[in-house]
């Protein structure tokens, strides 16, 4: 290493061409991080591999590089922030409220159990999208708060009915604790896995990502095709009858 060094403080020209080569590199990987990284392993390697190369550069008295590493530098900070947010806040949702319901954890009855399992699958049989989050141990007060508070006794009717296409809670999701609907159009932090299938859409991402940061159990039934999945600690595993369902339920709730 002490010879390649020597090598460039004694060869202007070289050292000149040496620069330029490594500027461009390290701005090439900027733009890429920019646009395709997102895993914090890899955002990692970048950084030490930048401050390789800005130690290398100053050793080796490249110009250039001392002017324009400091705003690298800068950059790569700022891209790193930008798509560590998600994984951030996910942290930050799953420490916040931990948990002061761990001792409160309220099971269902058979009847609402089974109630669930019929409205799934009749809206699976029409198409109906539908979202719906049965709370554990974990509180999911911080996104039962934001959204359309209900308190109603769970029955199929009206799982169906906050899920018809026409009705404003449509789009957001539902939550169950015990055997009440706590609130419906919720909303959750979409998942950013990458090796989830992209063609799934938000509704599937969104049951993904409030698997990863609490212990409930979703339940997704596909808008385009009728598909029910259910999503739990950050897995979504597919679903293809009511037996299935319902032993699903009952194992996740510890029956």
């Amino acid at each position: 290493m002490n010879t390649i060094i020597k090598f460039f403080q004694e060869n202007m020209v070289a050292r000149l061409c040496l620069d330029i080569y490594l500027s461009l590199i390290i701005i090439s990987l900027l733009v890429f991080l920019a646009m395709k990284i997102r895993k914090i392993f890899i955002m990692l390697c970048i950084g030490i591999f930048i401050g390789f190369v800005s130690w290398f550069s100053t050793e080796c008295g490249l110009e250039v590089a001392k002017r324009i590493y400091p705003y690298i530098f800068g950059a790569y900070l700022l891209i790193v922030v930008v798509l560590a947010a998600p994984e951030i806040r996910k942290l930050m949702d799953s420490n916040r409220k931990v948990d002061q319901r761990a001792d409160m954890f309220v099971s269902s009855t058979e009847t609402t159990r089974e109630a669930i399992v019929e409205a799934v699958f009749h809206m699976s049989s029409t198409k109906v999208g539908a979202l719906i989050t049965i709370e554990q141990h974990n509180s999911l007060d911080q996104y039962a708060e934001r959204a359309i508070q209900l308190n109603s006794d769970i029955s199929k009717e009206l799982l169906e009915q906050i899920f018809i296409k026409d009705s404003p809670l449509h789009d957001g999701g539902v939550i169950i604790r015990g055997n009440k609907i706590v609130c419906a159009g919720a909303y959750y932090v979409l998942t950013q896995d990458d090796s989830l299938d992209k063609t799934i859409g938000s509704r599937h991402r969104a049951g993904v990502g409030i698997s990863e940061i609490t212990d409930s159990l979703t339940i997704i039934v596909s808008e385009e095709t009728g598909a029910v999945h259910v999503a739990t600690a950050g897995c979504m595993v597919a679903i293809d009858n009511k037996a299935a369902l319902l032993e699903y339920v009952n194992l996740f709730l510890g029956k």
